[in-house]
């Protein structure tokens, strides 16, 4: 009895050990010092170019087949109230009015695609994954549903099927697969006015800059999405302050994907650990109720003597 209790806790110390350094070390790999794909596209928004037509809602459903708009396009209702994404929109334009008698201002708004994404680093099963295209893709199959994504995203956007029988994370997927086809992405195609633009990173990131040196004064001197939460792949030029647009300007230039080492420590000690553990013990318990049935003194031997 001594030496399988001995065994069992040499085992489960051995494994937990293991799992520990394995967890954090796939942790620290996936976030680092990661400063995103050089070559990756992304998006520049010129609030000041929006109308509000609200055809990129339309072609993002139409394009990863969500249910059609439930308010008519044209229908400037939609706009009483300001919406958020959720798992049958993927994208949302809201109306701002900055102040008493000022022009509406639109704003669209979806997943930002971080460079280091927050939703990547906490999930424990690597359901999201950064690409090096650019895009923050998500894995169904692989995932469990803990929903860490959701509370980790530093822009609110990933959005749970909870009235599905098979439920799953929903957000933005930056058309993938067809900017892999070398097609644009469904709202960019769809906007009539040219206000969002598809391209490289970093040619856009000069592009804007360029807009604003050439209209000093008319722009906010401030590309959202250049820096931060540590950069994303859409980005955003304005007339109007950004505060004022309800966009968060609390986020600071670091990626949260480098706050959440203790946090990726923890999921994987509840992952890995304690179903390391549960199984050893059901082991030993099994080892311990195995000879308790077996016979022992001098009918043991007399039956091992039959056999």
């Amino acid at each position: 009895m001594k030496e399988n209790r001995r065994t069992f806790l040499t085992w489960l110390a051995g494994s937990t050990g293991a799992l520990c350094f394995r967890a954090k070390a796939d942790d620290l790999s996936a976030v680092g010092d990661f400063q995103g794909y050089p070559d990756r596209v992304g998006m520049l928004v010129d609030l000041s170019a929006c109308v509000g037509c609200r055809r990129c809602e339309a072609a993002c459903k139409q394009v990863n087949g969500l249910p059609p708009v439930s308010v008519p396009l044209g229908d400037k209702s939609v706009f009483d109230q300001v919406r958020r994404t959720d798992e049958n929109n993927w994208t949302v334009v809201n109306r701002f009015i900055p102040g008493p008698g000022a022009t509406a201002v639109y704003a669209k708004k979806q997943c930002m695609h971080c460079n280091e994404p927050a939703c990547a680093a906490v999930c424990p099963v690597k359901a999201f994954v950064k690409t090096e295209l650019g895009p923050v893709v998500y894995h169904p199959e692989l995932c469990m549903g803990c929903r860490y994504c959701m509370a980790a995203c530093p822009f609110g956007i990933p959005a749970f099927e909870y009235h599905s029988a098979n439920p799953k994370v929903t957000k933005c997927v930056f058309c993938n697969d067809r900017i892999k086809q070398g097609l644009l992405p469904g709202c960019t195609a769809a906007c009539p006015t040219n206000a969002i633009t598809f391209g490289k990173r970093s040619d856009l990131i000069r592009q804007a800059q360029q807009k604003i040196l050439q209209k000093p004064g008319e722009y906010q001197d401030h590309i959202y999405g250049v820096a931060e939460a540590g950069g994303t792949s859409w980005m955003y030029i304005s007339k109007v302050p950004f505060d004022e647009l309800g966009f968060s300007m609390d986020l600071g230039n670091k990626a949260m994907a480098t706050y959440s080492y203790g946090f990726l420590s923890m999921v994987s000690a509840v992952f890995m650990v304690w179903p390391a553990f549960l199984g050893g013990f059901y082991l030993f318990s099994k080892s311990r109720e195995q000879q308790a049935t077996e016979p022992t003194g001098p009918d043991a031997n007399k039956q091992g003597d039959a056999r």
